[in-house]
């Protein structure tokens, strides 16, 4: 199955949190072919790690192994690009979306979500908003429905 994860559940590969044994049961359930990725989760997820470190979550050796792992790990996933077609549509998807708090970077994650529609069987955020909006349009985040 090709899947598709956000930053705040791809982080949880890496960092133990409360929802880290959800992501790690949806790997164990499937048989997981491809793993796409926002080129955009380069950017969150490093800055992720960064403030993990700020708010004394982890040490900075902690982070620089962690960040190491994900630069290891990152030939395994496919990342996609963010091109004017992807922004345009997140500005759209603002528009639709900005009253119920749909904020810019999650606005890409959902604009790259619904360009793999066609290719991606289950889309994995840990962020109720954005796992409620790509319910909306239609995109399968949970794995016993459909």
């Amino acid at each position: 199955m090709k899947i598709f994860l956000d930053t705040s559940s791809l982080f949880k590969l890496y960092h133990r949190e409360v929802d880290t044994v959800i992501i790690e049961q949806i790997f164990s359930r499937v048989s997981v072919t491809s793993v796409y990725l926002s080129e955009i989760t380069k950017v969150e997820f490093t800055s992720s790690v960064w403030k993990k470190v700020r708010t004394r979550e982890i040490t900075e050796l902690e982070a620089i192994k962690t960040l190491q792992l994900f630069e290891r790990d990152s030939a395994k996933y496919t990342f996609i690009v963010t091109d004017s077609i992807v922004l345009e549509q997140a500005r759209n998807l603002t528009t639709k979306y900005g009253l119920r708090g749909l904020r810019t970077l999650d606005s890409i994650q959902l604009s790259i979500a619904i360009s793999l529609r066609a290719e991606v069987g289950l889309f994995v955020t840990s962020d109720n908003l954005l796992k409620s909006l790509l319910s909306e349009e239609g995109l399968k985040t949970d794995m016993s429905t459909r």
